[in-house]
């Protein structure tokens, strides 16, 4: 069975995106990039809300230009293996204001029902990964649900906003692995044992 995985870029007080919406602070460098990408590896299906599928789609058009204007820089290579991996994935995005989607792979869902993930889950071949703080914390309200978390905590407070991880949620977690980034990014990656 394949695994549902949580992953998100937050800062060390806990949040996705700051009061104003703003998540700039989170861009990754390279290197976190490079280890982001070798997580992408393993998924076959992102499960979004609105508002990241919203952002997401930038990689639908994301082109390698190989010789750029002066004004524009070429994109790393790492940005382009992101959006080949992205590209060849399916997705499921959750929203009952969304009219259509407008990338390839992806399907329109009109609510979120932990019971068909869960079925999705038995199904697949390669792992799901579920995106966005309110849509991830439905599921991690979900028992059983979520299999395991990716957070990459980056040197930074922003004092509000939206919450990468849920209020009333009590889980028990293993530690699997970490890792600290040039960058002051530390990875954290937990493999959910139970409830708390």
């Amino acid at each position: 069975m394949a695994r549902l995985i949580y992953s998100a870029s937050c800062s060390l007080d806990g949040y996705v995106a700051d009061e104003r919406g703003n998540f700039d602070w989170a861009a990754p460098d390279d290197e976190v990039h490079r280890h982001v990408n070798e997580l992408m590896r393993s998924i076959g299906t992102h499960l979004y809300g609105r508002r990241l599928y919203e952002t997401m789609t930038y990689w639908e058009r994301f082109e390698l230009v190989t010789h750029p204007p002066p004004d524009r820089p070429q994109q790393p290579d790492v940005a382009t293996e992101f959006a080949e991996l992205w590209r060849d994935a399916d997705k499921v995005v959750y929203s009952r204001t969304l009219d259509e989607v407008s990338t390839s792979r992806t399907t329109l869902e009109r609510s979120f029902h932990p019971a068909a993930v869960g079925r999705r889950k038995r199904r697949a071949d390669r792992d799901l990964l579920i995106g966005g703080a309110t849509l991830a914390g439905e599921a991690l309200h979900s028992d059983g649900l979520v299999d395991e978390l990716h957070l990459y905590m980056h040197p930074v407070l922003v004092g509000g906003g939206t919450r990468a991880l849920p209020d009333g949620v009590r889980l028990r977690l293993e530690l699997i692995d970490e890792r600290r980034f040039a960058s002051g990014v530390v990875h954290l990656h937990h493999r959910v044992v139970g409830e708390h």
